[in-house]
């Protein structure tokens, strides 16, 4: 049981029903974290604005669903795991064995693992990184305009993380539990 109402779409009102409705018509569908953020529509605007800005960000979808992945696991965040191994999986088009290594913040993409090496240095070290992690992910290609965005995604990553986590929220997608050793 979700430790914050889920507002239903259908009897939510102003900004609320304005924001969930936005959120359904441009992805089909309200998730339940969604609803749960409906009770502070500045929140709901706030993730909905971030992610929409980040989308069209340099950093493709794959990726970010990597990165998404390497946090909710690092945050051990069971909702944000389940939806993001499911987005990964059937819109991301990430396999099975990519999914598991960006949990670990790892790809066989030399690229892609800078990108999950640069964001894990950043969280675990709560926003320090030494210079060495920077010049390793810019030897590997990885662009000030990346750099910026792997912040970005990681900001997102945890405020979703961190309010799932608070708000208990009922997760309509298929469960995977972070590994106990993250």
């Amino acid at each position: 049981m979700s430790a914050l109402p889920q507002i239903n779409p259908a009897e939510a009102t102003g900004e609320a029903a304005t924001l969930l409705g936005e959120l359904k018509k441009s992805v089909g569908s309200v998730p339940n974290m969604a609803k749960a953020m409906a009770n502070s529509p500045a929140l709901l605007k706030g993730w909905m604005s971030l992610s929409d800005a980040l989308v069209g960000g340099v950093l493709p979808a794959a990726v970010r669903e990597r990165l998404a992945l390497a946090t909710a696991e690092y945050n051990r965040c069971a909702y944000c795991l389940s939806a993001h191994t499911f987005l990964g999986k059937n819109v991301a088009k990430i396999d099975s064995d990519e999914i598991g290594r960006a949990r670990h913040a790892e790809s066989a993409d030399p690229h892609t693992a800078a990108l999950l090496a640069l964001s894990d240095a950043i969280a675990r070290g709560r926003g320090t990184v030494d210079e060495t992690v920077l010049k390793s992910a810019r030897s590997a290609g990885v662009t000030d305009a990346e750099i910026a965005e792997v912040v970005g995604n990681l900001a997102l990553n945890i405020l979703t993380n961190y309010f799932n986590i608070v708000a208990e929220t009922d997760n309509e997608f298929p469960l995977v539990t972070p590994h106990q050793s993250a």
